[in-house]
Order: structure tokens, then C-alpha cells, then sequence
């Protein structure tokens, strides 16, 4: 699509960022624990002994844990669940014909490896948005790794930690960026061969832009939830939108980083002005101005005006945004009418902030366009698709003239040979 090419994007893409991550990750597969403690002092500043955060420190984190951040991490957790229960999916049977049955059975993959970003700040709330669904999916191993803090002597932040030990997960590790997806899907072993890290199936959770380089890099060793780069926002609004509203939005999620994306996308330039002038007076506010101005003035930020809705919608399509708020008259219908998109925030009571936290919904989701061909972090994140399939002799003899017709065509005889073998001791074809 010709949008594609002209919408708003960052300078750094995540396949710019692989011949910084290749060497990482192969140092990691190569050398394990050593690698990760070196690469952990390099990017963190910070040299510790071991990558595993221990017990003791996980439950510390509990019990020091601010009681109005923990009621507000239970009602996040509780909502999830509640989310998650109804993504689970049933085993499900076909009759094709008298005889001849398909079945899909959903099973959980076995071991997994989630990502909680730090940094510029701390996410007990990726902690819920990547746990939950796994438990809710069944996966009976999971691991979490965290970047290490140098202010708390090597380890992860306690509040991340905290919410580890809430949702019953022990097995935390302190390691970040690429290295740290490239330990989980390698696995890693210490100085002596003992493995201390096992590798997982899949790995999920959102980062920089080298932690979704580094995702794209592995994937195919393990899976992948989707490359979850540094946040989006795009807003589309008609002048029904209230420009303080829009303006909080956008601000909201240019604090996370100074690469994030803000896209107002409008057809009324009366609204465009007013959201300018107000962000003027937001920004300056703001406790993180210095990096949201950073944001906000990048490439990847911009007001894109269109003639009406209509051309509104197309340009949020092509865009594809992490999180798209539409903020219109009748904004359910204009909604429905999104095709590509992480998530969609309808109506001017429901902010993305809702769903970094306490909505419900998950907050990892596809970044950079990838929402064109990927979906949230979900439940089915966790899921395989296992078919099943039975037929009996009746079913096979009516089907086989079929299969023989089409091996043949593909010049793949013994395809039809292996249906034929079964009814060769009658002395007949069937």
C-alpha cells in the first residue's frame, strides 16, 4: 500500500538493528553464563555473580511492597484472568464423513521465557501482561528475566520482582536486552558445563528496539509473540474529539521513550491546532518532558491531516499502531471499520493508559506495522494446534480413488501407494 511508505516512522528499524545483535546472541549461545555476566556489566553497568535472582529476594519484594501498588497490581491481575479465561480455546471435532473424524486439541506449550523491560522505568505491569495468559493457557514452566539495576546491587527492581512473587513465579532472572532473549532461547550453561538457564519454547514480552531485533534474530529456534518495539500511539479524531483529551494521549505514551511514536491523524485542522497548543503546555509539565518533547519532535511523531474519516481510517490502516484510540462521532462504527491495529480504544472514556494497566486487554502488542500480520499477546500466545485425525477402513476405501488421483497428479505415487498398500491383500484396488 502506497500509505505505507509515507506514514510516520522511526529512523532505526528492527532489521537496522541485527548486525548489532547477531554477535550478542552468538556470544550467548556460544559461552552462556560468562557471556551474559559480561554483557550485563557492559550494558548495565553493573558485574554480578549469578543471573538468577534468588527466592529470598522475591519474597522480600513482596513484603516491602507498597500497599496501594500491590491492591493495584491485584486488580490488574484479577481483570487479566478475567480476560484471558474467556480467550481459552475448546478441542473441537469434524465427522468429514461416516468413519472419518478431525479433532483439534489446543495444548500449551511446554516451557516459556518472558521479557519485562527496564530502564527509563519500571513495569510490574508487563509482568502481568505476560504471566497471566501463560497460567492461563497452562504453560507449566515459565521464566521471567528483567534487566539488571545497578542501584539495587545487580538484581531486578524490586517492584518488579514484587509482582513476580505475587503471581507465584520463582524462576527470575536479572538479565536484559538482546543477551537476554538470546539466554532464553539458547539456553545457558556456567563456566563448568552446568546448565543454569534451560531453553524455552517461546519467548514473549515487549523492549527496545534490540530486544524485537534480537526476537526476530531467534525466532524459528524458538517462537516469538511479535517484535514489540518502543510504544505507538495514533489517535484518530474528528472535531467531536476534546483536544486535552488527545493531547494527555499522546503525551501518555511519548513518556516511555524517547523513540516512541505519537500520530494524531484528523480531519479537522481546528482540532490539529488546538492539540498543538495544548501539548505545549503539557509537555512542559511533565516530570519527563526532556524525553517526551524527544518523542514528540522525532520522525515517528507527527499530525496528519486528512480530507474526512473515511481517509482517516485508511491512513490509520496503513500505519498499523500498537495502540489506535478513536476519538470520532459514532466512534464504535468507525472502530469496527479498523483493520489493522494492536488494539483499539473506543471512545473518548478509554485511554491507552487503561490498557497498560487495568483494563483487561494485554499490553503487549505489535509495534513498527508488524499489527498487519500479528496480534497481541494473548492466551493462544501459549496455545499449539494439535489435529487429530481417525478414519476407519470404510472411510479410507471411499476417499482413495481421491488421494490416488492427486498423488499421481503431483507425481508422488507412493502418496497413493500408501493408501492402496491397505487393501492389496483383498487382491483388488479399492
Amino acid at each position: 500500500m502506497a500509505l505505507r511508505a509515507v506514514v510516520p516512522r522511526a529512523d532505526v528499524d528492527v532489521a537496522a538493528a541485527l548486525s548489532a545483535v547477531a554477535p550478542i546472541c552468538e556470544d550467548v549461545r556460544a559461552r552462556g553464563v560468562p557471556a551474559l555476566l559480561e554483557l550485563t556489566e557492559r550494558f548495565d553497568g553493573v558485574r554480578t555473580e549469578d543471573v538468577r535472582v534468588p527466592a529470598r529476594a522475591l519474597a522480600d519484594a513482596l513484603e516491602a511492597l507498597d500497599p496501594d501498588v500491590r491492591a493495584g497490581l491485584e486488580e490488574s491481575i484479577r481483570r487479566a484472568r478475567l480476560v484471558a479465561a474467556d480467550q481459552l480455546r475448546t478441542t473441537t471435532a469434524t465427522q468429514v464423513v461416516p468413519g472419518g473424524r478431525v479433532a483439534q486439541r489446543w495444548v500449551p506449550v511446554g516451557r516459556v521465557g518472558l521479557y519485562v523491560p527496564g530502564g527509563r522505568a519500571v513495569y510490574p505491569s508487563s509482568v502481568v501482561m505476560n504471566v497471566v495468559p501463560a497460567q492461563v493457557a497452562g504453560v507449566g514452566s515459565i521464566a521471567v528475566t528483567t534487566p539488571a539495576q545497578k542501584e539495587f546491587g545487580g538484581s531486578g527492581h524490586p517492584t518488579v520482582l514484587a509482582a513476580c512473587a505475587l503471581l507465584g513465579v520463582q524462576e527470575v532472572y536479572a538479565v536484559g536486552g538482546a543477551q537476554a532473549i538470546a539466554m532464553f532461547a539458547y539456553g545457558a550453561r556456567d563456566a563448568e558445563g552446568t546448565v543454569v538457564v534451560e531453553p524455552v519454547d517461546v519467548v514473549t514480552g515487549p523492549g527496545n528496539i534490540y530486544v524485537a531485533s534480537a526476537k526476530r534474530y531467534v525466532q524459528g529456534t524458538v517462537g516469538i509473540d511479535s517484535e514489540a518495539g518502543p510504544t505507538e500511539i495514533a489517535v484518530l479524531a474528528d472535531a467531536t474529539a476534546d483536544p486535552v483529551h488527545v493531547a494527555a494521549d499522546l503525551v501518555s505514551q511519548a513518556e516511555h521513550d524517547p523513540m516512541a511514536a505519537a500520530v494524531l491523524v484528523t480531519d479537522s485542522p481546528r482540532l490539529a491546532d488546538a492539540v498543538e497548543a495544548v501539548l505545549g503546555e503539557r509537555v512542559a509539565a511533565t516530570k519527563h518532558a526532556g524525553r517526551i518533547e524527544q518523542a514528540l519532535r522525532g520522525r515517528q511523531s507527527a499530525i496528519v491531516l486528512v480530507d474526512d474519516v473515511e481517509a482517516g481510517l485508511a491512513v490509520v490502516d496503513a500505519y498499523g499502531a500498537e495502540h489506535l484510540e478513536v476519538q470520532t462521532a459514532d466512534a464504535a462504527a468507525v472502530a469496527a471499520r479498523v483493520r489493522t491495529a494492536g488494539a483499539i480504544f473506543v471512545g473518548p472514556h478509554t485511554p491507552v493508559s487503561l490498557g497498560d494497566y487495568c483494563a483487561g486487554s494485554n499490553h503487549v502488542l505489535p509495534t513498527g506495522g508488524t499489527a498487519a500480520h500479528s496480534g497481541g499477546l494473548g492466551v493462544q500466545t501459549f496455545l499449539r494446534g494439535i489435529q487429530v485425525v481417525e478414519y476407519d477402513e470404510h472411510a479410507l476405501r471411499e476417499v482413495a480413488p481421491h488421494v490416488v488421483a492427486l498423488a499421481q497428479a503431483e507425481d508422488l505415487p507412493a502418496h497413493g501407494e500408501a493408501v492402496t498398500a491397505r487393501f492389496a491383500a483383498e487382491g483388488s484396488a479399492p
